[in-house]
């Protein structure tokens, strides 16, 4: 029976531990955004409204500075209805981002390992001053036993 060798352990181990890094800066990201938009990420029904919310003001039809408004240095700040519209197509779009990588998680290096993964990463912002869930992750939702 093939076993192996240091290396390839020392190798998992470092690709273990860079995947555990990438999903909790994403799932900071992800808490950051939901906090500061005042959004809730704690059950499946919030996650599906916002998933499929949609929001107009992310594209502006027209500049609406006039060109004197447009030198003055003080108006230069964006439309915050765009800025939160753009902000809530980022949430979604690291929510789906996260969906993919856990799902490549579970193919390269199985369930298991997948679920630590997970559970070191939200102890890890658990830690760092967030509350569980705000991130959207449940672990125990995500990893149901049937």
């Amino acid at each position: 029976m093939p076993t192996k060798s240091k290396s390839e352990y020392e190798q998992l181990a470092k690709r273990l531990h860079s995947m555990e890094t990438s999903i909790e800066e994403l799932n900071a990201r992800i808490a950051r955004l939901a906090i500061g938009l005042g959004v809730s990420l704690e059950t499946e029904a919030e996650i599906a409204k916002l998933m499929s919310q949609k929001h107009p003001a992310s594209s502006v039809t027209h500049e609406r500075r006039s060109s004197k408004e447009s030198l003055d240095t003080t108006h230069t700040g964006a439309n915050p209805d765009r800025r939160v519209a753009l902000k809530l197509e980022e949430l979604r779009g690291l929510l789906v981002l996260r969906y993919g990588v856990e799902t490549r998680y579970v193919d390269e290096v199985g369930v298991d390992a997948t679920r630590q993964i997970m559970t070191d990463a939200e102890a890890h912002l658990v830690r760092d001053g967030f509350k569980p869930g705000a991130d959207g992750i449940n672990l125990d939702r995500l990893f149901k036993e049937n």
